[in-house]
């Protein structure tokens, strides 16, 4: 049987109540992507342009440091990778989360929540950072039902 790691980095919490009912659905492990730095209101502020995080998403290079690790990622198979949707694409964070790992074989389903955008380039911006890795459409799910969360997941399963 494999095993199923949901690994999200929530911002305000919306992200990290859906990964606890998408890891609930899949009974699955769950795991928190802790940016070294904690992002604080003013660096969220996507209508400045000195923001932190618009100067991280206007860097394709960018990659801010990950507090948090997975011990034992080669036990896991597939990876719900939950996340808030920034500039139609996920957080750099999230690059620098998968280039820690060796995730040959592994399949990734990305699943955001978005104030209003898609998904965007989303998967071919992750798909940089785990070439040897699966990545799925994934989806936008805000705070979906746990019936359409529970059949998201048995999608990818």
């Amino acid at each position: 049987m494999s095993k199923i790691l949901v690994a999200y980095f929530s911002a305000g919490g919306n992200t990290a109540k859906l990964a606890q009912r998408v890891a609930k659905a899949a009974d699955a492990d769950l795991f928190e992507i802790v940016p070294r730095k904690p992002y604080t209101s003013a660096d969220l502020n996507w209508r400045d342009k000195n923001s932190r995080t618009t100067i991280e998403m206007n860097d394709p290079a960018s990659r801010p440091e990950v507090a948090s690790h997975v011990e034992n990622m080669a036990q896991y198979d597939t990876i719900f990778l939950g996340f808030p949707i920034w500039w139609y694409v996920a957080p750099t964070l999230i690059n620098t989360f998968l280039e820690q790992y060796d995730l040959e074989g592994k399949t990734i389903v990305p699943f955001a929540t978005s104030g209003g955008s898609g998904m965007g380039q989303t998967v071919t911006m992750l798909k940089v950072s785990a070439p040897k890795a699966t990545i799925e459409a994934g989806a936008v799910m805000n705070m979906a039902m746990d019936g359409k969360i529970k059949k998201f997941v048995e999608h990818y399963l």
